[in-house]
């Protein structure tokens, strides 16, 4: 069962290496599938140097940055693993809890695994106060608007059946992907959605963090256009 897994990297040329070496250590047969996505720093020499060396390794470039959702986009249209996870470049997510979030897929008793930071699993990383609160905010309004009871509906740690991803029309370019896929995924009918405990080792905006509270706003309007359309 080959699992396709994305990197979506914009500036990460610190710990992009890192990342494909532990990802090539997790034991799967994985198509990886780096999405470069306007990198002004080494990512792209650094990867490339790799493609070489780790099996199933593969480079994609966008000319200009775009955002998350563009990247991620990106990574699922040239997708052909069975499932398909999303792996952050930055290493706030361990590979090594890919095999638990996977496991449900490989049982064939999920179609769409998210991980959880907010339903115990391994070491947590003390969350920035008000990122914490929105996440839980944009999860509440989620499993409101959707009648569900997820945790944690902003992780990045996702995985899904290939063929459903695949077939699912995503628009967003940046950080709205998550509320975006989540809404569309729910709106599937008799999907089977499950939660898996993970690490959580986040990093602050001076170690290089992205999302910013203006992401939260573009969130819930996200959340509120995919359950009625869009």
């Amino acid at each position: 069962m080959r699992v396709t897994v994305i990197v979506p990297a914009y500036n990460e040329a610190v710990t992009i290496e890192q990342v494909l070496r532990r990802l090539a250590e997790v034991g799967l047969d994985c198509e990886i599938l780096v999405v470069d996505d306007g990198s002004s720093d080494q990512t792209v020499e650094l990867v490339g140097g790799l493609e070489s060396e780790i099996p199933g390794l593969r480079l994609i470039v966008h000319e200009r940055n775009q955002g998350k959702g563009a990247a991620v986009r990106t990574g699922i249209n040239a997708s052909a693993g069975e499932f398909v996870m999303i792996q952050d470049a930055d290493l706030e997510y361990d590979p090594s809890d890919i095999p638990r979030l996977l496991a449900p897929l490989f049982d064939g008793v999920a179609d769409v695994v998210y991980g959880t930071r907010f339903r115990g699993g391994g070491a947590q990383r003390a969350h920035l106060f008000w990122h914490a609160a929105g996440n839980k905010f944009l999860t509440l309004l989620t499993n409101i608007l959707y009648n569900t009871t997820i945790s944690d509906m902003e992780v990045g740690y996702k995985a899904f059946d290939g063929n459903l991803i695949r077939s699912i029309k995503l628009v967003s370019n940046d950080f709205a992907f998550e509320p975006e896929v989540t809404a569309k995924v729910l709106r599937q009918k008799n999907i089977r959605l499950f939660e898996v405990p993970i690490s959580y080792y986040g990093r602050t905006y001076d170690e290089g963090k992205k999302i910013t509270w203006r992401d939260g706003f573009g969130a819930v309007a996200a959340l509120v256009r995919f359950r009625f359309g869009g």
